[in-house]
């Protein structure tokens, strides 16, 4: 009677629980089971099992196998338990060193000829083998990912065979090595023609992480502006550039090693729907506004939006997570991204432009913004018109305009000053910290009180642009918030200011 443990990994959200692969030789007639709530792909790994054993020419027991994936109450889905399914196998009929298998752990996806294939979430698996002080052992595809994580051992493996081999110690296995990281050379801010106030917005909503609504024709600049967030965005630090290229590796959709220090910018088109934003699925994955994670969701279009889809973005904006609830399971998703959004002004495009050319009615006007609801307005802190530029603006030559890395260092100062008060951006500041940091002077809490009222503000909106102002000081290097950073935040809530309000 033989019985083999074998250290894996699960796919729970971005987690990646332990997972035992037990597996168990009996007597009777030959037949393998794989118990411990497996999905249909893990199921079928029975039939990739066998042929990857007899393909490595290793002999397959004819006996009773049973496979146990421990915990029996974690769902187990994808091809990753193949490799330790086989080593189980292998070494329960006495083929490898059982002793061998204790200071690893596996996964990888077997071919009917032995060879190891990618799986998704290797990121995440390495960095929790390496809080438990094992060797992680991964497909060779895999290992560039797998060695961001750089405080534990990641070894590689093209096949059962290879693995097989190191095991018995006639071979060793070669270590992950993650490549250099690339130098982002994303669109440059010197390239924006004018717009001076929105880049100022801009620059404001890079320093504090605040959320940003450019309102403007078409063909002004919008998208070109938001575009150019991320190059002003203070360098992410290595605990964050991992949280989000955890993320990024177990949505399927591939993460590119050499790019992980990137902030993520995603721009989903206006019909996405609101499963393709907070994610979902039988097993669920990710979603667009938890692939920002530490970085820029730009939603293009904004009024064109489906309302549920829009909605639902209304919680991750406060909590900065998301919970994806199934009959079968419960997953928690980081959302901590930074809404960049753009629309029209009307219908038409053009209201409010100097040559006159909206024809759209005050009642069409009202009906198209109110398609915004005003719980989500609130939640935006700077909320912009970018105008049509004139023709001569867009002359080539002229004064140059500050590039990307001239703006980035007045945002990284001003940021450094708030993490050195709150340890957090001021977007971030709770009610009380809020309080405690943004105090003003008797004078300036009287304005604020006056615009608060004359604007018919809620009290979150007040206390967004408390955290405006302070980071307009932050800029400015200011202890104190003083009148103009005051003033000047209030005038940020365009759509909340006259008859031009949004409906709530």
């Amino acid at each position: 009677m033989g019985l083999a443990l074998v250290h894996s990994r699960a796919r729970a959200g971005v987690r990646a629980p332990a997972v035992t692969v037990e597996v168990h030789l009996a007597g009777g007639l030959p037949r393998m089971n794989i118990v411990g709530l497996p999905e249909a792909a893990v199921r079928e790994a029975k039939d990739r099992v066998r042929s990857a054993i007899v393909c490595a020419q290793f002999e397959f027991p004819a006996r009773v196998i049973t496979v146990n994936l421990a915990p029996a109450d974690l769902p187990k889905d994808g091809g990753r338990f193949d490799l330790p399914i086989a080593l189980g196998v292998l070494a329960a009929s006495g083929q490898i060193p059982l002793e061998a298998l204790a200071r690893f752990e596996f996964v990888g996806e077997l071919g009917l000829t032995g060879e190891l294939r990618l799986v998704d979430g290797a990121l995440p698996a390495a960095l929790e083998a390496a809080k438990a002080g094992r060797t992680l052992v991964v497909p060779a595809p895999n290992g560039a990912e797998a060695a961001l994580s750089r405080d534990g051992e990641v070894l590689t493996a093209r096949t059962l065979l290879e693995v097989c081999a190191a095991l018995v110690g006639s071979r060793a296995l070669p270590h992950a090595v993650a490549p250099a990281p690339v130098t982002p050379r994303g669109p440059d801010l010197d390239e924006v023609r004018g717009q001076a106030h929105a880049r100022r917005a801009l620059e404001i909503a890079a320093a504090g992480n605040h959320h940003l609504l450019l309102i403007g024709p078409p063909g002004c600049g919008k998208t070109l502006l938001a575009s150019r967030l991320p190059g002003i965005l203070p360098q992410a630090g290595e605990a964050e550039a991992l949280e989000a290229a955890a993320i990024a590796s177990v949505s399927g959709r591939g993460l590119d090693p050499s790019r992980w220090l990137e902030r993520p910018y995603r721009a989903p088109h206006h019909t996405a729907s609101a499963v393709a934003l907070v994610g979902g699925g039988a097993l669920p994955r990710p979603g667009e506004i938890s692939l920002a994670h530490h970085g820029v969701l730009f939603l293009d279009e904004l009024p064109e939006w489906d309302r549920r889809a829009l909605e639902v973005l209304r919680e991750p904006l406060e909590s900065g997570v998301v919970t994806i609830s199934r009959a079968a399971r419960q997953c928690e998703f980081p959302a901590r991204f930074q809404l960049v959004a753009a629309m029209n002004p009307c219908p038409c495009g053009w209201a409010g432009d100097p040559s006159g050319r909206c024809r759209c009615s005050g009642e069409a006007i009202q009906r198209y913004r109110a398609r915004i609801s005003g719980p989500l307005l609130d939640r935006i802190d700077l909320q912009i018109e970018v105008p049509r530029l004139p023709p001569a603006d867009l002359r080539p030559g002229g004064v140059p305009a500050e590039s990307s890395a001239t703006v980035r260092t007045r945002v990284e100062a001003a940021r450094a000053l708030q993490l050195v008060r709150a340890g957090k951006a001021n977007a971030q500041l709770g009610q009380a910290e809020t309080m405690l940091t943004c105090t003003l002077s008797e004078h300036d809490q009287r304005l604020l009180e006056q615009a608060v009222e004359a604007m018919q503000l809620s009290a979150r909106s007040m206390h967004r642009i408390l955290r405006v102002a302070r980071t307009i000081a932050d800029l400015a290097g200011s202890e104190s918030i003083v009148t103009a950073h005051l003033t000047e935040a209030i005038g940020y809530r365009r759509l909340e200011r006259g008859p031009g309000r949004l409906a709530a």
